[in-house]
């Protein structure tokens, strides 16, 4: 009797058969997972010609990135290598390179333009600071396990006499010796927007600035001497139609350094571009 039921129980309990399916009964659909996703990450650091609303970098994540990269721009105006680190943004973007989960993260560090400004908060020497500033950033960033991207500063676009007036060529062949001596790819935006400013002339590279220029403005490039460029208009804070309304403002203005949405498609495919060409494993996953 034992033996019997133990026979019973080792034996295999076998599925009951499943009913015939009916004429119309729906067939049944196959189901499985999707594979494990393996996304890239894009870090934009740097200045206002990289910040929303003014800088190029939005448009880059916007228009040139596939959907299988997290793009993040934190490019803030008025920021230099020194203040950036300062106010606690470095320390934020470093974090954010740390987050797992990515095949691999990139950052893009654009400065130059507020290193080179006489604010207390911000200047930093060009020959000294400057570069030392950046090659702390590159090593952090490798040792957050991510690969750093140098960019040269974007170029403002001033002429004289129809010469373009590159001031911030020096600022750029310090970030070109940085990229050369710890090995970090770099991306020459300054040498790329400058030639195509220059291919635009004074005139047509009104254009890309973030509001039209007055009419004097515009008779000035012509002529092919830019005028000095105005400063940003007051604005007052009027009270809002709706409390809970977004209450946020941005102030757009015309100059010669900021960019309006040409300005920002313009140079954010310049940068695509030659991304594209330093960074070999990112190549599948950016747009023209």
């Amino acid at each position: 009797m034992l033996t019997a039921l133990a026979l019973l129980a080792a034996a295999p309990v076998q599925a009951a058969p499943s009913p015939p399916r009916e004429a119309g009964d729906p067939v049944p659909r196959e189901r499985t997972d999707a594979p494990p996703l393996k996304p890239y990450k894009i870090i934009l650091v740097g200045d206002s010609t990289m910040a929303p609303h003014s800088g190029w970098a939005s448009a880059f994540c916007a228009r040139h990135v596939k959907s299988s990269v997290a793009c993040l721009n934190a490019g803030r105006g008025g920021r230099s290598t020194r203040s950036y680190r300062a106010e606690g943004s470095w320390d934020i973007a470093l974090a954010e390179a740390r987050v797992p989960g990515y095949r691999e993260t990139y950052v893009l560090i654009q400065f130059g333009h507020n290193d080179q400004s006489s604010r207390p908060e911000r200047w930093t020497d060009m020959t000294t600071e400057f570069p030392a500033n950046l090659t702390k950033m590159v090593a952090e960033v490798r040792a957050a396990g991510a690969i750093p991207v140098l960019l040269t500063p974007l170029t403002r676009r001033e002429f004289r006499d129809g010469k373009l007036r590159n001031t911030l060529e020096p600022w750029s062949e310090e970030v070109r010796k940085v990229a050369a001596a710890t090995g970090a790819a770099l991306v020459d935006l300054n040498r790329t927007s400058a030639a195509a400013v220059t291919r635009m002339g004074p005139e047509t590279s009104l254009e890309l600035a973030q509001e039209p220029p007055t009419a004097e403005e515009r008779a000035a490039a012509v002529a092919g001497t830019t005028l000095k460029p105005r400063p940003a208009p007051e604005t007052a804070d009027a009270p809002p139609a709706n409390a809970k309304a977004p209450r946020g403002r941005v102030t757009r203005k015309f100059d010669y350094t900021h960019v309006g949405d040409v300005g920002a498609n313009v140079f954010a495919r310049l940068v695509a571009r030659d991304l594209a060409g330093v960074a070999p494993n990112l190549r599948s996953q950016l747009l023209p």
